[in-house]
């Protein structure tokens, strides 16, 4: 069980802090669940069958949760949804063939009973805000999966949102301080797609990279890479690429 914290109204969002505590499997997307006994079904997208199989893995050993179904890509995952109709499906940011993000986006209004965790290796100051505003009710690092994934589910699955200890504290601290937020950092100027190809960026990928795996043409990625410059006041291609390359680095 967690901690009740207290309840913080935030950019429009009414967000309850917990503090989590901590409580194996499958091969492909669409394993059969009966919902049986209570358990709750949990759906996973993600694009790394390692990592799919790990969390599985976790999740199978508890007893009020099964695994009803995978998925890699943002088609698949749209499918497993309808085909399992999981109570809780989580969703990486990060994925190969589309914007987890716009998935969470499309999830909550094709399928507004699911609850959605968003999972990521990015911090949760750059992308929870975005997830909760897409529709998730929680986010989760990677880096703290183990300990905090099956707290995180059983949140959610009560109607609760989760967010972790450490950027509860950083939100509660912000509000309580009134500080203002610089409205020129790159993951409060940019739109959801204009950070992912920025992230992209900083990752060194070319122009060409981030169309394939963003699923747009060169000219459209072009021309989000003229407007992330516009937003964040830069000149020129090398400036844009130095300073995605920091902010990857620090986040």
């Amino acid at each position: 069980m967690g901690i009740f914290l207290g309840t913080a109204q935030f950019d429009c969002v009414a967000i309850q802090f917990m503090y989590p505590k901590v409580s194996e499997m499958s091969e492909n997307r669409s394993l059969e669940c009966s919902g049986a006994c209570g358990m709750a079904k949990v759906l996973i997208v993600d694009d790394h069958p390692i990592t799919r199989d790990g969390l599985a893995m976790r999740i199978q050993m508890e007893s009020d949760l099964e695994v009803c179904g995978e998925a890699e890509d943002v088609v698949d995952a749209m499918k497993a949804i309808e085909a399992s109709q999981p109570d809780v499906a989580i969703i990486d940011i990060s994925l190969k063939s589309g914007s987890g993000i716009e998935l969470v986006k499309e999830v909550h209004a094709r399928f507004p009973d699911v609850r959605l965790l968003v999972w990521s290796m990015y911090d949760e100051s750059l992308y929870a805000e975005r997830a909760l505003h897409a529709g998730a009710k929680g986010y989760v690092n990677k880096r703290h999966v183990r300990e905090t994934m099956i707290t995180a589910l059983r949140t959610v699955l009560k109607g609760d949102v989760y967010l972790s200890p450490e950027y509860s504290a950083k939100m509660f601290q912000r509000l309580s301080r009134g500080e203002r937020i610089d409205d020129r950092a790159p993951e409060r100027a940019l739109s959801d797609r204009e950070l992912e190809v920025f992230t992209h960026i900083g990752e060194g990928q070319k122009t060409s990279d981030i169309a394939e795996s963003m699923q747009l043409s060169p000219n459209t990625i072009e021309t989000y890479r003229s407007r992330i410059k516009d937003k964040l006041g830069l000149n020129h291609t090398a400036e844009l690429a130095r300073v995605a390359a920091q902010w990857v680095l620090e986040n």
